[in-house]
C-alpha cells in the first residue's frame, strides 16, 4: 500500500537547522500525492564574518551531515534532496560528484545536489539560446564565492560578476530583502551575462526569480527553485506548474 499523501513520492530533505527558507519554497513547490519530510543539521547561529569563520561553518555541517541524512531514511523516502548549497559547490564538479557518491551508498537511494540541480537548469535553458556567461549572487564570504566559481568553471562557464552578501550568521540570510536581491539582479543583468544564478538556500528568492525571468527576458535560476525541480525531474514527474518559472513551465 502507498502513502496516503506521499502515494506518488515521499522526498527525504536535510537542511541546517538555521535554515528557514529552503522548507517553505520546497513545499510551495510540492505537486499532488508528492510530500517532503525534513531532517535538520544540528548547527548554532555562528557568526560568519569572514572566511575563517565560513570555514569553520563548512566543517561544522560536514560532520553532521551524514547523522541527519540516516535519520531522515527512517521515514523509507523514495529520493532525498540536499536542501543546502555551499557544501554542494565545494571543491568544483569533483568535489560535487564525490558528495553525491557518497551520499548514495550510504542511504541507497538517489540524491539531488543543489550543484548538479543548477547545472541541469542550465542546460535546460540553453536548449533556447546559448548560455555562456553567468552572473552570481551568493549570501557567502569570499571564500564561498571562490567554489562556486570554480564548479561552474569547471562546467564551462565563464563566470564574470559575482555578487557576495556575505551575511553575518547562517539566520540572518534569511533576513536578506527582496529590495536588496532586487538590485543584485539587476546589477548582474546589466554586465551583459546570459543567465543570473543564485545559490544559498536560506536566501528567499524564488517567487523573485521567477518575476525577474518576465521583465529582465533572461533565465534567472533560483537554488530552491531548481533543485526541487530536479529532484522532480530526476524522478520521473514532469509536471507544470504556472507562476513558477519557466523550469516548471517549460522543461
Amino acid at each position: 500500500m502507498a502513502d496516503q499523501l506521499g502515494w506518488r513520492c515521499k522526498f527525504g530533505v536535510v537542511a541546517p537547522a538555521t535554515n528557514t527558507i529552503v522548507q517553505p519554497e520546497y513545499d510551495d513547490l510540492r505537486l499532488p500525492g508528492i510530500t517532503n519530510h525534513y531532517s535538520r543539521i544540528v548547527l548554532d547561529n555562528v557568526p560568519l564574518s569572514d572566511d575563517a569563520e565560513f570555514g569553520r561553518l563548512i566543517d561544522l555541517i560536514k560532520s553532521s551531515l551524514e547523522p541527519a541524512l540516516d535519520q531522515v531514511m527512517s521515514c523509507e523516502p523514495d529520493a532525498v534532496i540536499l536542501g543546502m548549497s555551499a557544501e554542494t559547490f565545494w571543491d568544483g564538479m569533483d568535489g560535487a560528484e564525490a558528495l553525491k557518491r557518497r551520499l548514495e551508498a550510504r542511504c541507497g537511494k538517489p540524491v539531488t545536489l543543489g550543484s548538479h540541480a543548477c547545472a541541469a537548469a542550465l542546460e535546460a535553458y540553453s536548449t533556447s539560446g546559448p548560455i555562456k556567461r553567468l552572473g552570481v549572487i551568493t549570501p557567502y564570504q569570499p571564500i564561498g564565492d571562490r567554489q562556486v566559481r570554480r564548479f561552474f568553471t569547471d562546467l564551462g562557464y565563464e563566470v564574470g560578476d559575482i555578487i557576495g552578501l556575505r551575511c553575518a550568521s547562517p539566520i540572518a540570510i534569511a533576513h536578506v530583502e527582496q529590495g536588496a536581491l532586487r538590485s543584485a539582479i539587476n546589477r548582474l543583468a546589466a554586465t551583459g551575462v546570459d543567465a543570473v544564478v543564485q545559490v544559498g538556500t536560506n536566501l528567499c528568492m524564488a517567487r523573485l526569480a521567477a518575476e525577474a525571468e518576465r521583465w529582465l527576458g533572461l533565465p534567472v535560476v533560483a537554488i530552491n527553485v531548481a533543485t526541487y525541480w530536479h529532484a522532480l525531474r530526476s524522478n520521473g514527474f514532469r509536471d507544470a506548474r504556472p507562476d513558477r518559472g519557466r523550469l516548471f513551465e517549460e522543461f
